[in-house]
């Protein structure tokens, strides 16, 4: 079997319209199709498939400057004012496009569980550098997990097979992905959107079982399951950064 071409990364140094000097990772990624330009918890992306030339991503990264500005300083502007958690201190933190309370409680084990509209933090007395990150890891994966059971068993019926396996991780900048064995991996951070948002990336990927591209026909395939699939695309493209940025800073060591 033939195998694929690496990648070929470099980083450019970049100048934005406001005047703020930044690095840019530059891709020449084999399995790109068109160039595409994004934002991700670990820096803005130019993703350049190897048949287009320099000059032409050039100006395709010229005419979207400006976007890329306006998301980093949308990125800036949520950590400058996010609060870290403090234990029992008074703070909230995001679920299903919503703010949901903390309650700390002291304890001789840590744990956290959903007491009604609030989130009870039960924390040791000797409390260890990273654990509240990782409790709070394990109870939006719960969350997640559970948001995903509920919602796969509505799809399936009128799919060619079940994924092989489904696994929420955190993506550094995707918010799905499908492997060509159908292994199905979902972006953590989805569960801190509002619901439809989430639901919108699984038929998305649910739909690559049928569709292996991103052609009309694939679209129709998710018209068909999710109508309103624009709206939560838009969404996620103008919101969902901060979502990804937020759930990386709450999961800290």
């Amino acid at each position: 079997m033939r195998r694929p071409r690496p990648q070929q990364r470099d980083t450019l140094p970049l100048r934005l319209p406001d005047g703020r000097d930044i690095e840019l990772l530059r891709v020449v990624d084999p399995r790109a199709r068109r160039l595409r330009l994004l934002v991700s918890a670990r820096g803005p992306r130019l993703t350049v498939p190897p048949a287009v030339g320099a000059a032409e991503a050039e100006r395709f990264l010229i005419q979207h400057l400006p976007w890329l500005a306006e998301q980093l300083k949308a990125i800036a502007n949520t950590v400058a004012t996010a609060t870290p958690l403090s234990p029992f201190e008074p703070g909230t933190i995001p679920l299903r496009g919503e703010r949901i309370e903390l309650e700390w409680r002291q304890s001789h084990c840590l744990r956290a569980a959903r007491d009604g509209e609030r989130l009870s933090i039960h924390l040791p007395p000797d409390l260890r550098p990273g654990a509240l990150g990782r409790i709070l890891r394990d109870f939006y994966l719960t969350q997640a997990r559970a948001d995903v059971s509920r919602w796969l068993p509505r799809y399936l019926p009128d799919l060619p097979r079940p994924p092989r396996e489904w696994r929420i991780r955190p993506l550094a900048s995707l918010w799905g992905s499908l492997s060509t064995s159908g292994s199905m991996s979902l972006d953590m951070a989805l569960v801190l959107a509002p619901p439809a948002a989430f639901e919108y990336v699984l038929v998305h990927e649910l739909c690559h079982l049928i569709q292996h591209n991103h052609s009309r026909a694939f679209w129709r395939e998710v018209e068909h399951r999710f109508p309103d699939w624009r709206t939560q695309r838009r969404w996620l493209r103008e919101e969902g950064m901060e979502m990804k940025h937020e759930l990386r800073r709450l999961l800290a060591p």
